[in-house]
Formats: structure tokens, sequence, C-alpha cells
């Protein structure tokens, strides 16, 4: 038991698993399509995520996820440092409302992540941080 516990952990420090919402993907395919030729590169990695992620009903979306609206809290390993942003879709990004695009580096790194969840992403800078998830709030339901 483990030994499959630790074949887990390790997976999941390579490639952490991720869940979208159906409701989202068309969206998030769009706009990884819009920007190939902007940026070919992080469209990819958008593209590449999409296609690893388990997609799920909204209804059946869990509750400690990343979603479109949610605001994350994360840490950085290598500061400490902790920082809490909403993950927009890029007409609704304000970085001084800490409202972070899902087609910016950090943005796809944290979409589908679970509580919990470590993963390394790129920086503008090409520097490579490792990052952990701490806690996801999901926005009010609008009814």
């Amino acid at each position: 038991m483990s030994t499959s516990l630790q074949a887990t952990k390790k997976h999941t420090k390579r490639s952490p698993k991720i869940v979208i919402s159906a409701d989202d993907l068309e969206h998030l395919e769009g706009l990884a399509d819009g920007m190939m030729r902007r940026q070919p590169a992080l469209a990819d990695r958008l593209f590449d995520e999409i296609a690893r992620a388990r997609i799920v009903a909204s209804s059946k979306m869990p509750k400690n996820v990343v979603s479109m609206g949610s605001r994350v809290t994360y840490r950085d390993e290598a500061t400490g440092q902790e920082k809490s942003v909403t993950l927009v879709y890029p007409e609704e990004a304000d970085i001084a409302r800490l409202r972070v695009s899902v087609t910016t580096p950090i943005g796809v790194a944290l979409l589908g992540l679970a509580e919990g969840a470590s993963f390394h992403w790129e920086t503008r800078g090409n520097q490579r941080r490792m990052l952990t998830i701490i806690q996801v709030e999901q926005p009010a339901a609008t009814r």
C-alpha cells in the first residue's frame, strides 16, 4: 500500500491531476486557439492541460478545485510567500484587483488543480517556481 502511495505522489509531483468543468471547455479551447499566433508556447501548454484534464459536468465539479471564477491561495515554495488571486477569462482580468487571466502562465498552471497540489511553472522571466495550492474558494452562486 505504501508503495502505491509513493508512486501516486511521484506521478502527482510531475503532473498533478486536473479537472475542468464542461461548461468552461469550449471557451478555454477557443482562447487557446486564438493565442496560437501571439503566444504559441502558452497556447500549446493550455491545449496540453485541456487534453490531460478530466472533464466533468459543472454540477460534479469538486469544490476544492481551481475553476474559472475561483479564488485561490497558493504558496511560493522558494520564498514561503502566499498570494490569493481569482482566476478569470482575459476580458475580466485586472491585476490591481488580483484577477488573473487564464491566458497567463500562472493562470494556465492554476487551472484545474486541487487544494494540496504542488506544481512547477515558468515565469515570464523564465524562472522555474514550485507553487502549492493552499485553499480554493468558489464564487457565490448567482441565481
